[in-house]
């Protein structure tokens, strides 16, 4: 009787896991949508001294949404950023199951992702105070492998500028252009 309640149990939870993708699917997939097509521009990826992996695409893909979430932070917000930044790092997990990584090396690779981009945060916190060259050396921190970093600075100051044109309900509801 104990196997059949915990198989039931399990079932419920799945279904519920399921509905709640679907949901934030509905909900917060412009915003998801938009950070990808952002870290697709291949300009991005010109500076790059090698082949561009799924890590470099993903460390892109965190820099531009810990910028998106510097911008809209505020005890308005507060929710609903809470609500797509566990919809953007579900998403990421599922990305990395489709790759073809183990449940244990998942937990460990999703681990190292969120570290990495709770650093990024911390970085960019005060990036409208800090100079030029210290942005630099905060963006030398993720993108070792990029050779003009400077380049990058560039792109990331006017995605920067443009978020703080658009309010977090322009993003909810639509698709905005890289």
């Amino acid at each position: 009787m104990d196997t059949f309640l915990k198989e039931q149990f399990e079932t419920m939870n799945e279904k519920k896991i399921r509905y709640n993708i679907f949901v934030m699917n509905n909900k917060y997939i412009y915003i998801y949508n938009n950070l990808i097509s952002f870290t697709r521009n291949k300009d991005l990826y010109k500076s790059l001294s090698r082949e561009d992996k799924f890590s470099d695409r993903l460390t892109l893909f965190l820099l531009h949404f810990a910028f998106f979430l510097k911008n809209f932070k505020n005890e308005e917000n507060k929710n609903i950023l809470q609500e797509i930044y566990d919809f953007n790092f579900r998403q990421l997990e599922l990305s990395i199951r489709e790759i073809g990584y183990g449940d244990q090396s998942i937990n460990k690779k999703m681990k190292d992702y969120i570290n990495l981009f709770h650093s990024m945060v911390s970085e960019i916190h005060f990036w409208n105070n800090l100079s030029r060259t210290q942005k630099i050396e905060k963006f030398s921190i993720f993108l070792s492998d990029f050779n003009k970093i400077e380049d990058l600075l560039d792109y990331f100051e006017l995605f920067n500028d443009n978020l703080s044109k658009k309010t977090l309900n322009s993003y909810l509801k639509s698709v905005s252009n890289p």
